[in-house]
């Protein structure tokens, strides 16, 4: 059986069929000059930043994108294309140019977070999988940094696997969360591939597959004493709490990790909860917390007073709930030298190669200005950096950790205003004069020429 799982092998055909139509129409045309492509996100309306993420797999991509003879085979075979651009595809490779935010950075709309610059054939045939790389992970991260900034400090593990989109969005989820600040995720093979720290308690099933409660918690502790959370809401909460208690004292235990609650008044039971562990002598054991848990219910229950010291974070996260999905594009901005722009109503595109330059006072992050490549901004940080020159990595990507441990720290130069999960504010990046002028320029030449 053929799952159809993307591999190195097939990638290049994950691609939309009018990338390459259009690929051989350059190709018969003799159009396959220097083209400079920018992926950028348009305004949403409820969220005022977005945490960059996904390059990583972008750039593994763009170094090992070639068709194979299956994939030429199967092109032939849909009578769509002539024999000599299927040779053309038969050496294909990336030959171009990669400038991208880093990972971890905090991004704003209409901002170029990637930039292709590459012959018009590539830059266009990468196009899908472009967008459909980096789309996912910048929601997840972002979504998984809107949790972790009213978490104060309380553990956040991604728990979303199991009702992930597939596959491949449970393995970009369980990464792109923890760039956001999460500790882990329940995800094994995520743990595997990426070194990220596995969290897990146990399921209603263990419970109900016991005679009784007791049991069932003292079955699990004997097996794991350091790092037993015994899921307590399966009949009782609270009964299940005094079980995990009798079940910790039967066993002969000074201390055990804690308890995990996933349904009912949270609020309520884990008050209670506290009460009991405290009053019972196991002020050490934690009170975790799952169950259609997000940032909004997160930051409801701890200014409520709840003494939760963890949340298991599922669907609401790997789905991106309240945001499932990014306005987001892959445009033209210059070919062959000429900048080129679209006038289309609320979705104009900047012309030219860019850079964008960030502002900060104090360590608090004052505005974004986007300007062409080689124009200079005094004071302004640079944020395109290039990672692939001529084809090849011309930098050293960081590790996961060190992209963890920028994005918390990009997070904390935004100004309060802008870190609010309540409000959402549209900060958007100043334009350069330069950039400005060129697209009233265009856009005159465009209606004169009418």
């Amino acid at each position: 059986m053929n799952f159809g799982f993307v591999t190195k092998d097939n990638m290049s055909l994950l691609t939309d069929l009018y990338e390459l139509t259009m690929a051989q129409v350059y190709f018969k045309k003799g159009m396959n000059k220097n083209a400079i492509f920018d992926f950028y996100i348009r305004p949403a309306k409820n969220r005022s930043y977005f945490i960059n993420a996904g390059l990583e797999q972008l750039v593994y991509y763009l170094l090992n994108i070639k068709f194979t003879k299956d994939d030429i085979q199967y092109l032939r075979s849909t009578g769509l294309f002539e024999e000599d651009f299927l040779s053309y595809l038969k050496n294909f490779r990336f030959t171009g140019n990669l400038y991208a935010v880093e990972e971890g950075e905090v991004i704003f709309p209409n901002e170029p977070v990637v930039q292709v610059e590459a012959p018009i054939i590539e830059a266009q045939i990468i196009e899908t999988f472009v967008i459909n790389t980096l789309q996912h992970p910048i929601l997840v991260a972002t979504k998984a940094m809107r949790a972790y900034s009213v978490a104060r400090g309380t553990v956040l593990v991604d728990f979303g696997l199991r009702r992930a989109h597939g596959t491949d969005a449970g393995m970009k989820a369980a990464r792109a969360s923890y760039i956001g600040g999460f500790a882990g995720t329940s995800n094994v093979l995520a743990g595997k591939e990426y070194g990220i720290p596995v969290f897990g308690t146990m399921a209603h099933s263990f419970i109900l597959a016991h005679r009784d409660e007791v049991e069932a918690f003292k079955d699990f502790t004997s097996v794991y004493p350091e790092n037993s959370v015994l899921l307590v809401d399966t009949y009782d909460t609270i009964q299940g709490v005094y079980n995990a208690v009798k079940a910790i004292r039967e066993l002969g235990l000074k201390h055990f990790k804690g308890i995990r609650i996933d349904s009912g008044d949270i609020l309520t039971l884990s008050k209670k909860a506290r009460e009991i562990l405290d009053r019972e002598g196991f002020k050490d054991a934690i009170i975790i917390v799952s169950g259609g848990i997000n940032e909004y219910k997160i930051k409801q229950l701890l200014d409520a007073g709840a003494p939760v010291d963890g949340w298991g974070v599922g669907t609401e996260l790997v789905v991106s709930a309240d945001l499932p999905y990014l306005d987001c594009a892959y445009k033209l901005v210059e070919y062959d030298g000429r900048p080129v722009m679209k006038f289309s109503t609320k979705k104009k595109t900047l012309p030219y190669k860019k850079q964008i330059y960030r502002i900060e006072k104090n360590g608090i992050l004052g505005k974004d200005i986007i300007t062409v490549y080689n124009e200079e901004v005094k004071g302004g940080i640079p944020l395109l950096k290039q990672v692939i020159k001529n084809g090849e990595l011309v930098t050293e990507l960081p590790s996961l950790g060190q992209i963890r441990q920028k994005a918390i720290n990009s997070f904390q130069k935004l100004p309060d205003e802008l870190k609010s999960i309540e409000k959402t504010i549209q900060f958007l990046p100043e334009v350069s004069p330069e950039i400005v002028r060129t697209m009233e320029e265009l856009e005159r030449q465009y209606r004169g020429g009418r």
